[in-house]
């Protein structure tokens, strides 16, 4: 089986993939805990082998082990669970055996996030053609990626709880909302919360339908529209650009990269 993590800057993702008998990975099992980059190689075990052996897997059924980090305080820490509690060295993505076989036609290609790199080979794999890939985390990510799979570049906008964090913390009377969908499509709020939440909703609404309008008018042919992260199923109902959402497309581009270096 494949052991495989995501190191984002709120949430770390582990997941399990087991053999398809077509040469690829099914998902097993996922789960998820916050990121912290003091926590030890010890705590990890601690947690991911009771979660293993609630799934009915031994250790030993683990024989290959990939990251991908965007926490590199979090890399070394990894690198002890795997070698230590399952004796295998880890891939890390974008590095060595697991380096990427994409082109990134970027003006610096080493700065590309491991994040959005996962989700550009994730994206042309499953999907193909012209696409714009949507990754809703602590920021969100837009990219293009062309037919041959190529990465012509994107942008990157404040993630929505960070929005809101921003106008609640520099803001004295403003009080502390949850985000959801508000309960109607109207932008005129009748109270202070509801104005608040159409502000940072429907502007975010807004925002993504403009970039997304922008970007298929550079590209200049069909593209389809991929969301993947956390907060994607959140905006879905909200607006008819979104294609297909994947929440996994992340995860699920380790277990790309894990076969591709397997050869």
């Amino acid at each position: 089986m494949l052991l495989a993590a995501d190191v984002g800057n709120t949430n770390v993702v582990f997941a399990l993939f087991e053999p398809d008998g077509e040469g690829g990975y099914t998902t097993r099992a996922r789960w998820r805990i916050a990121t912290d980059p003091r926590r030890t190689g010890d705590e990890y075990a601690v947690w991911l082998l009771q979660l293993l052996n609630i799934e009915g897997v031994a250790r030993e059924e683990i024989t290959q082990i990939i990251f991908a980090s965007v926490v590199p305080r979090a890399d070394h820490n990894l690198t002890v669970l795997s070698q230590k509690y399952f004796g295998i060295t880890p891939l890390r993505a974008g590095h060595g055996e697991a380096a990427w076989r994409f082109t990134i036609d970027v003006d610096q290609p080493s700065s590309l996030g491991a994040d959005r790199a996962l989700n550009i080979l994730a994206a042309h794999h499953k999907y193909g053609g012209d696409l714009i890939v949507i990754d809703f985390g602590t920021a969100t990510k837009f990219e293009a990626i062309d037919f041959n799979g190529t990465y012509k570049g994107g942008s990157i906008a404040p993630g929505i709880n960070l929005s809101l964090d921003a106008l609640v913390g520099k803001t004295a009377k403003l009080p502390r909302i949850a985000i959801r969908a508000p309960e109607s499509t109207s932008v005129i709020g009748r109270n202070t919360e509801d104005q608040m939440l159409i502000g940072v909703f429907w502007g975010y609404v807004a925002m993504m339908e403009g970039i997304v309008a922008r970007m298929k008018a550079e590209i200049g042919r069909p593209a389809k529209v991929v969301a993947t992260g956390g907060l994607a199923i959140l905006f879905d109902d909200a607006t008819d650009i979104f294609d297909v959402v994947d929440a996994d497309l992340t995860i699920e581009g380790l277990a790309i990269l894990a076969q591709q270096a397997a050869g």
